[in-house]
């Protein structure tokens, strides 16, 4: 593994339950997180562990989202729906009953508001008027995450069903269908030149897709011990890092698919439990991970020649 210095700069703690979920704010060192005990709060990182309660829900949040067109954010009350929270003045703006299940991902494109739910439906909403224009449903298992590609005018969502179905933004008809892995698939992200579709899963597996082949497989990697929960590119696009039920937090190349680093409790006090989403950040290149042991923890990742 090529040599990647790991420091450990803060530890953000204060939620009560699981942290399941971050997410950026238009600040680069400001973002979002959200967990099992329904608060959303708002971090800085140049004020470690001062986090801002920005609301609680009385349910689970699994997704939030930062809607950067209305500065709103979007928060999936799980067996609820959809809270809009003006995140600056701290209060509910809007709320839709979107769905009885959980609400695993969130992401706007356009006017449009996506929301993955745990039956398997894909609700598209109008984001300006919150009215709901269609539903896609596609599986009777979980969607459970998106991923856009503008290049090629495409949405990437994977499934409970161990698929992995495209759809065309511009009607959502399907346009590909392939069983991507053995199990549920957790993480999507398209590289940063949006020609390959990385995915992770619940069976350890990361693999690549080859978008303009019309997403032949381009590669594969047994990746982790356990499930990889989520994918985050770093903001040069050159590494990205997987985050898994094992504990540990796996920095890759991207061109290669190649490990350069393995950061863990033993060597880089790490999370004890499962690590659930990943933010890396345009932020001095700071990558802050979010685990089941309640704790939000912040690295300085220093890439070696």
């Amino acid at each position: 593994m090529s040599a990647v210095q790991v420091n450990k700069l803060h530890a953000f703690t204060g939620h009560r339950d699981c942290v399941y979920t971050l997410e950026p704010a238009i600040n680069e060192s400001t973002f979002f997180s959200a967990g099992g005990d329904g608060m959303i709060v708002k971090w800085d990182l140049t004020q470690p562990n001062e986090g801002e309660l920005i609301a609680r829900l009385p349910n689970s949040v699994y997704a939030i989202h930062h809607d950067k067109k209305s500065n709103l954010l979007i928060a999936g009350h799980n067996y609820d729906g959809i809270h809009i929270l003006d995140w600056q003045q701290k209060k509910e703006v809007a709320s839709l009953q979107v769905t009885a299940a959980a609400i695993f991902d969130i992401t706007t494109i356009e006017d449009d508001l996506l929301v993955a739910s745990g039956e398997g439906m894909i609700t598209v909403i109008d984001r300006i008027n919150l009215q709901i224009k269609t539903w896609v449903a596609r599986s009777v298992k979980n969607a459970r995450v998106f991923a856009i590609n503008p290049k090629s005018g495409e949405l990437a969502v994977g499934y409970s069903d161990h698929y992995i179905r495209i759809f065309s933004l511009r009607d959502y008809k399907l346009k590909h269908e392939f069983k991507a892995h053995a199990n549920s698939v957790f993480a999507l992200r398209y590289t940063p030149d949006n020609n390959f579709l990385i995915s992770g899963s619940r069976d350890a597996r990361l693999k690549a897709w080859d978008v303009p082949a019309n997403y032949t497989q381009a590669g594969e990697v047994v990746a982790h011990l356990f499930a990889i929960n989520h994918i985050a590119f770093s903001p040069s696009g050159e590494y990205f890092a997987t985050a898994s039920m094992d504990k540990a937090i796996k920095i890759w190349k991207t061109d290669e698919l190649k490990l350069l680093k393995v950061i863990d409790k033993a060597r880089h006090a790490g999370h004890g439990t499962s690590v659930n989403k990943l933010l890396w950040t345009a932020y001095q290149n700071q990558l802050v991970s979010a685990s089941d042991d309640r704790s939000i923890s912040v690295w300085d990742l220093r890439f070696l020649a």
